[in-house]
């Protein structure tokens, strides 16, 4: 089933590069009494990914933050490594947006976002969507039909919403 508006998003234990390499972080702990943006998508160094849908959100960052975002999450089904590479890539952690890897898909699998596509050697990863959480809740989400889209799951598009 997939994850709707008015629903609670499942606990995840997620991946990121910290101080001293890679540590464990809890979704749960990232959204308990917070309101946070978190969009899903293919994957790090992919096309659309790279070129539209975390750059619409570095343009956006400064206009959440504006409209009470706390945070602005990426997740994507990438180890820690590649994350900190693309983030560092494409400015995302200089406009403070958060890259997660989710390597087993399984925060991905939870909310009934996977896709497989062999011929891009895709497996079980991440639809392409956007959702603003308020303490564990969906509040809106917006997810895409086709992984090569970045319309309605763009930073532009889910901040007019708010």
């Amino acid at each position: 089933m997939t994850i709707s508006q008015g629903d609670t998003i499942p606990d995840a234990t997620l991946v990121r590069m910290g101080e001293n390499g890679p540590e464990e972080v809890q979704l749960s702990e990232l959204t308990r009494g917070r309101k946070v943006v978190i969009f899903g998508l293919p994957g790090a160094f992919t096309g659309v990914c790279t070129t539209a849908h975390v750059p619409s959100f570095i343009r956006t960052r400064g206009d959440f933050a504006d409209k009470g975002i706390d945070e602005v999450i990426c997740i994507a089904v990438n180890d820690p490594f590649v994350l900190r590479a693309w983030g560092e890539a494409t400015g995302a952690d200089r406009a403070d947006i958060t890259t997660l890897g989710d390597p087993a898909a399984e925060f991905t699998k939870a909310i009934g976002m996977n896709f497989t596509a062999p011929p891009a050697g895709f497996y079980d990863r991440s639809r392409r969507y956007a959702m603003v959480v308020e303490n564990g809740r969906v509040v809106t989400i917006h997810a895409e039909e086709s992984p090569g889209v970045c319309e309605t799951s763009g930073g532009e598009a889910l901040l007019a919403t708010l």
